[in-house]
């Protein structure tokens, strides 16, 4: 028997998203009875303890008795049971520092981590996430944003929604004026992004047309790689050459910031790839950007601008086009920023839904058999130690 375990989530503030929804849980019983899953008790869950109940699953504190452990977001250090697979959203790849402690408590304890963020297909493509809701939502906040700041129009809060098919009800009669908007990415957040852009009517046009004119209607552009960076001696761009050094790409978003109304990031980043812009770009008469939403939500990444994080319940705030300082939203002298961490928790329970069919879909068989290639590309530590495939990690575990 294989015991699942689906833990309370212990950062702060609670994640009240879940790996496994209380009806995916009832048909992996069912299609597989040698598995059976626990949930730990939890009040911020969006799925009750009673619905995981009612869909035959125990729901009690103590977890030790189970095999892999899944959550969400990083686990407390104190919360860990040693010698233990766990499998969650650890922000450790990218070396981040306030996680360091967090793996190196995984390796003292003996823990097998499989990350999802790590899960992905033989050409690098992740596998599971939460991004399609991250575009969502964030793209419905960047909306809001400008909105907000320009008096144009009004959009409800997504949080106050019950779920998704409620959030598009919220768009009927919604007018949105001749913005331009340029979107960022091609991966499942920029899907999210253009799901918002498709269901309040904002037209898609080429990148050329976009930086040629204005328009009478609200227009976007979506901006992958191609567009976006050129070889510093070729001026060409290869997907593949410039995931294995992109120190060798520019960026060249910058002419797109003197088209563009709304900016709403969906690009993966790490220290090596090219900024969009330089802070130091938004002093420019030319930078008209007035609002963007980071929903990629890296701290003075892509964006150099986004200066932290905000709670959901206050998702904005504005940066000072000449001190570059954090300032209230809204200001004329300011770009309004979008930053939150947690975007797919305004829709938990349709985020959920969504995760849990890709993990069982794509992962799920992968991991009950053991040895398959995906799941040992996705392990950061095996039973206490690094896995050769992230040994880069030894210095950032050190005291």
């Amino acid at each position: 028997m294989l015991r699942i375990g689906l833990i309370r989530e212990g950062k702060i503030p609670a994640d009240n998203r879940v790996a496994l929804t209380p009806a995916q849980c009832k048909w992996i019983q069912k299609q597989n009875p040698e598995i059976k899953i626990i949930a730990q008790s939890s009040p911020h869950r969006c799925f009750s303890d009673r619905e995981y109940v009612a869909a035959g699953v125990e729901v009690k504190e103590d977890l030790s008795e189970c095999d892999m452990l899944f959550g969400i977001k990083e686990v407390p250090p104190d919360m860990l049971i040693p010698d233990k697979t766990y499998l969650f959203f650890s922000h450790t790849k990218k070396q981040q520092p306030q996680n360091q402690k967090l793996l190196r408590a995984i390796l003292e304890k003996h823990i097998t981590l499989i990350d999802f963020e790590c899960l992905e297909h033989e050409d690098g493509q992740r596998i599971i996430g939460f991004g399609f809701f991250a575009g969502v939502v964030g793209a419905h906040n960047g909306l809001m944003a400008y909105g907000k700041r320009t008096g144009l129009f009004h959009l409800e809060r997504v949080y106050k929604q019950r779920s998704f098919r409620e959030l598009i009800h919220t768009y009927f009669g919604l007018r949105i004026p001749n913005v331009k908007i340029a979107v960022t990415g091609s991966g499942r957040v920029a899907h999210g992004i253009l799901e918002i852009m498709n269901l309040v009517g904002i037209h898609e046009v080429e990148p050329d047309e976009y930086l040629d004119r204005r328009f009478a209607y609200p227009v976007y552009t979506q901006l992958k790689g191609a567009q976006l960076y050129r070889h510093k001696q070729t001026g060409s761009y290869s997907r593949m050459d410039f995931h294995e050094d992109p120190q060798q790409y520019d960026c060249v978003f910058l002419p797109y910031s003197g088209q563009t109304d709304i900016l709403l990031n969906g690009l993966y980043w790490e220290a090596s790839i090219p900024r969009l812009f330089e802070k130091e770009a938004i002093q420019s008469d030319r930078f008209i950007i007035q609002t963007i939403a980071d929903i990629t939500d890296d701290i003075y990444g892509s964006v150099p601008v986004n200066l932290g994080d905000q709670p959901i319940e206050d998702p904005v705030y504005g940066v000072d086009r000449m001190s570059f300082k954090k300032t209230a939203p809204y200001l004329e002298n300011s770009i309004d920023i979008v930053a939150v961490g947690n975007l797919p928790n305004e829709l938990p329970r349709d985020a959920s839904r969504y995760f849990g069919e890709q993990l069982i879909k794509y992962v799920l068989e992968s991991l009950l058999e053991g040895g398959a290639p995906v799941i040992e590309r996705a392990t950061i530590t095996d039973k206490g130690k690094l896995t050769p495939r992230y040994r880069y990690l030894k210095g950032y575990t050190a005291l």
